[in-house]
């Protein structure tokens, strides 16, 4: 079982993604739909990054939400590269995506474990 600080850190990477890219996808999608000029593609990106966002967040859909959230930073990170755009934050984003799915949720026992710095 890994220390507790490091089950911590773990935690707070993946809610602090989870929930940055979710503020950021609303944000978006009501920006997309209170523009004077129709952004349907725009809106349509947003609310499936947020759908994503909503279930990377529940340790149940992690993993489809985490897909769903790469497939749309891919998205994104395309039409900004056409755009001549470099957008940064979003390959900052995939890579703690990517991350989190490559470790998995925490497990409840994990947070419960050993003192911090110490291993069991």
């Amino acid at each position: 079982m890994p220390n507790r600080r490091l089950a911590f850190a773990f935690l707070a990477l993946w809610l602090v993604t989870g929930l940055v890219v979710l503020v950021a996808a609303i944000r978006t999608l009501l920006d997309a739909l209170h523009a004077p000029r129709a952004q349907h593609a725009l809106v349509v990106l947003a609310a499936v990054e947020a759908v994503g966002a909503l279930l990377f967040l529940v340790p149940a859909t992690m993993r489809a939400g985490g897909v769903l959230l790469l497939v749309t930073f891919g998205v994104a990170i395309a039409a900004h590269s056409h755009a001549g755009q470099f957008a940064g934050p979003l390959f900052a984003y995939a890579a703690a995506t990517v991350f989190v799915l490559a470790h998995g949720p925490v497990p409840p026992a994990a947070l419960r474990g050993a003192a911090p710095g110490r291993h069991p």
